[in-house]
């Protein structure tokens, strides 16, 4: 089945990043609720920062410091708000596309000494399941140009350009390490080559 995608809804939502254009998108293959948030004119732009952001309801929602994925909604919001122009693609695909119930399962083995990769293997599972041609369907329909990625991880360079999405960039983005997720990062680093300086460390619990 060829993937369809429909803009449905178009809205303003003030935020304490600025004011941004929520565009709610259907399709015929996940039916999930992925949405773009949209900030300035895009269209015909070239080197649009852009954050694709995988959902995560214990770090986006809840706080969650097992992650650094609620801090870096918060920072690529920051970023966009910064550039003045800019989208963030938040996509359903909660727990690297694993679920929240199998997430879940996949933390409790972590807190029994895997790691979050051996975790989701563990559970029948890849380390990362999520997919990307929704997001590029969503560039296209938004007219963009050319991208600045905001991301550390090289395989999401690299799927979007398979994609035909033209990557001119990337754009960092690094939360702090601390004594919850240190050992998380360092597996990102490790097992999926994430560009991570692990500098940065905040000892606050």
């Amino acid at each position: 089945m060829k993937l369809k995608l429909d803009n449905l809804v178009q809205t303003r939502i003030p935020t304490r990043h600025g004011e941004f254009i929520l565009h709610y998108y259907s399709n015929n293959i996940d039916k999930k609720e992925h949405v773009a948030f949209v900030k300035g004119s895009v269209a015909d732009k070239e080197n649009v920062p852009v954050r694709i952001h995988s959902e995560c309801f214990t770090g986006d929602v809840l706080g969650s410091r097992r992650c650094d994925c609620g801090e870096q909604l918060d920072m690529a919001l920051q970023l966009i708000d910064e550039a003045g122009f800019g989208i963030l693609i938040y996509l359903r695909q909660e727990g690297r596309g694993i679920g929240l119930l199998k997430k879940l399962q996949a933390y409790n083995l972590q807190d029994q000494g895997m790691d979050t990769v051996d975790a989701n293997i563990h559970l029948g599972h890849l380390a990362d399941e999520r997919e990307y041609s929704i997001a590029a369907l969503m560039l296209n329909e938004l007219k963009v140009k050319s991208i600045e990625l905001i991301t550390n991880n090289p395989k999401k360079i690299n799927e979007l350009k398979k994609l035909g999405i033209n990557v001119v960039g990337r754009i960092p983005i690094e939360a702090a390490a601390h004594d919850d997720n240190l050992e998380y990062l360092k597996t990102k680093v490790k097992k999926m080559a994430h560009m991570l300086s692990m500098s940065k460390h905040d000892d606050k619990k």
